[in-house]
């Protein structure tokens, strides 16, 4: 395959001119301003005249509710939606119903995702049943394949408990990914507990659920050598926390993330989007979504991750309550990274490519996010300039407070090991 004549983005060679991009046996084989159509040994030519061809899109934080819950999303719908938005590798949590929890359940899925059309990752909880109680075996989730560990959606409490486990997740150089919310602090889930939560006749989620969390799993990193990666930041002083922990930090041990909407919206989208605008940790102000741009510009927040959360339309008209938090973000990521960081003057492409492929496949040690000679066929070619309306999706669900809105930013060709895939 030839991609011909895009705008080359790649952060780790630091490209970014117009080139053709050469994949043979499902490598890159040359990046060079004209190749030859004679070195095309599959014949395949990609026209992406006018548009950027970056490395593929790796998300770190997905959900495709499989197994347990695939009314909502199953592995194949998930991986549609992956593949619309750009993405080519994608890490799932493991609150599954049962959860990841033991090998027989990994296995399963990782037997399940063997023969999807990008690459789909498993990863395995810390705690068994994600109680907060006991560790599972560790060591043997990740000899059987599991890259990392999360109890995603729950917080671990127990300080032992988390100490422990990072001194395992240490020895076997695995990232644990964590939750950061003391549900002591949280009074109703998904608003933040301030002015929008008053207007509804509610308390909300204090920030202070994820400033304790944060500040106290930093410290145990530092102390254990855990790789760590702080999910979904929502809270400028776990931003300010993050960046004095780097700091000390030589090793390179503590990695964060910041999803689409924490950096798009605020609190007041729940106002005009109800329950579609509830997520966890909740949209918060104006004052921390600027703070997490701000992460995003200086490193201190090193991946966008999109926390990818299907939930059905029924769950999401109940009140504001009882609706379950979450919404998905596959389809819609690039643009809304596009559109309120590139296109708003906080950042360029190479920057915001770094941030959704390069560093998300460092983290995890993947073959991604490059277009280096000899890395694996895996781009993503889209138009920066083109604007569409969000009206529709490949996910199984459309719960997203973004319907309707217009956006920079289409994605035109996903690519995996040389492969265009089709939709």
């Amino acid at each position: 395959m030839i991609i011909r004549g895009g705008r080359v983005v790649d952060p780790v060679t630091q490209t970014d001119r117009k080139a053709d991009v050469l994949i043979n046996d499902g490598l890159i084989e040359d990046v060079f301003p004209l190749i030859d159509d004679k070195r095309n040994k599959d014949g395949e030519v990609v026209d992406a005249a006018g548009m950027v061809v970056a490395p593929g899109l790796v998300d770190v934080h997905a959900h495709f509710r499989d197994p347990g819950q695939t009314e909502k999303e199953d592995i194949g719908t998930g991986e549609r939606a992956a593949i619309a938005g750009g993405y080519t590798t994608v890490v799932l949590m493991a609150n599954t119903e049962p959860a990841v929890d033991r090998q027989s359940i990994l296995n399963s899925i990782i037997k399940r995702v063997s023969d999807s059309q990008i690459h789909v990752h498993q990863l395995a909880t810390v705690t068994n049943g994600r109680m907060g109680k006991s560790l599972t075996d560790m060591a043997k989730l990740a000899e059987d394949g599991a890259p990392g560990f999360s109890d995603d959606g729950l917080p671990i409490i127990n300080d032992v408990l988390m100490r422990k486990a990072m001194e395992t997740a240490a020895k076997l150089g695995t990232p644990i990914s964590l939750h950061e919310e003391d549900p002591s602090y949280i009074f109703e889930q998904g608003i933040n507990a301030g002015e929008v939560a008053r207007k509804f006749g509610l308390t909300g989620a204090d920030r202070k659920a994820e400033i304790v969390m944060v500040e106290r799993d930093l410290k145990l990193a530092l102390e254990t050598g855990a790789i760590i990666n702080i999910q979904h930041v929502s809270a400028a002083e776990s931003v300010a926390m993050i960046r004095e922990a780097k700091k000390k930090d030589k090793a390179g041990l503590i990695h964060a993330e910041a999803t689409p909407h924490h950096f798009s919206l605020t609190e007041k989208a729940i106002i005009d989007r109800g329950s579609e605008a509830k997520v966890n940790p909740p949209l918060r102000t104006e004052r921390d979504r600027l703070a997490i741009i701000d992460g995003l510009k200086d490193g201190t927040i090193d991946m966008i991750a999109t926390d990818h959360a299907p939930h059905m339309e029924m769950e999401k008209r109940r009140s504001f309550v009882t609706a379950p938090s979450g919404m998905i973000g596959l389809e819609t990521a690039l643009a809304l990274a596009v559109t309120n960081l590139v296109k708003a003057g906080h950042m360029d492409l190479m920057k915001m490519i770094e941030l959704m492929s390069t560093n998300p496949a460092k983290l995890y040690g993947f073959r991604a996010g490059s277009l280096e000679v000899g890395a694996v066929g895996d781009v993503v070619v889209f138009d920066p300039n083109e604007k569409w309306t969000v009206n529709r999706f490949y996910s199984k669900s459309f719960n997203s407070p973004f319907i309707g809105e217009e956006l920079y930013g289409k994605v035109h060709y996903t690519i995996s090991e040389g492969k265009r895939i089709l939709l």
